[in-house]
């Protein structure tokens, strides 16, 4: 039997992925497919909050693409699956947060996983890059996320250039929530995974959404549309008892209790 190209493990409300495909975690066409399956079960199941993505090993978070899968046949325009490349580029209707520990080199589509999720961790020893300009291609999800996240001049030097970044300078620029000493990543990545959990998810949700929805929307047309409940998890929100929870407990000098309805 085949071994997984990725080991996942529940810890309560927290699904942890972890990309395990030696010597450097990259991804091929299967690996996104399955990486895509996972993740589209992780927004379907009403018991997982939120999940961490990390690389296997200690030295490679991922590098993005399997070239060597790229030259037995994979078709770099081939079926990435439900999720499109990685599992997460593409997923639609995924509303809860995801968690990115970036243990290692993170590079390509890599890179480009990682800021798919919400907020990324690092370790101190991570690196950065997009050097597919070396190799005659575009990085596409890069090139359209990363200049709308960090100054403009600087995305686009990493883009033409290819060159390398540090943890030290992704966290300057905001990529970064947070870097860590290699062995405590995990753990401060469950840390920030545990207080997510306990947060209100049909809040979490909306946030996802609206913050989604509205990148290709005009400031007031958003701000329209949620005062009109015209985002569903907008609409779910406001007819929730959770909505009005929150002032509940604050009336009452308690801690809230997200039921999620």
């Amino acid at each position: 039997m085949t071994e997984s190209p990725i080991l996942t493990r529940r810890d309560g409300a927290i699904l942890e992925v972890t990309l395990r495909r030696p010597p450097a975690n990259a991804i091929d066409l299967a690996t996104s497919r399955v990486m895509g399956e996972t993740f589209r079960d992780f927004r379907d199941d009403p018991e997982l909050r939120v999940a961490i993505v990390t690389g296997g090993g200690e030295k490679f978070f991922c590098p993005g693409w399997d070239l060597k899968a790229a030259a037995a046949g994979d078709a770099v325009d081939g079926d990435y699956g439900v999720g499109g490349f990685g599992g997460l580029q593409e997923l639609r209707g995924l509303n809860k947060p995801v968690i990115a520990a970036v243990n290692g080199i993170c590079c390509g589509g890599g890179f480009e996983l990682a800021l798919s999720a919400d907020l990324i961790l690092a370790a101190d020893d991570a690196t950065f890059a997009l050097p597919e300009i070396r190799s005659g291609t575009i990085a596409d999800a890069a090139s359209v996320k990363l200049p709308k996240r960090i100054p403009y001049h600087v995305a686009m030097d990493l883009l033409l250039t290819g060159r390398w970044m540090d943890a030290e300078e992704a966290l300057r620029w905001g990529v970064l929530r947070s870097i860590h000493p290699a062995g405590e990543l995990m753990a401060a990545a469950h840390d920030l995974a545990r207080l997510l959990a306990s947060g209100p998810p049909l809040v979490q949700a909306a946030i996802k959404e609206v913050v989604r929805e509205a990148e290709a929307m005009r400031f007031q047309d958003a701000l329209n549309r949620i005062s009109r409940r015209q985002f569903e998890t907008v609409d779910v929100l406001y007819a929730s008892d959770d909505n009005l929870e929150g002032a509940r407990a604050f009336a009452e000098k308690r801690d809230p209790v997200w039921k999620g309805e």
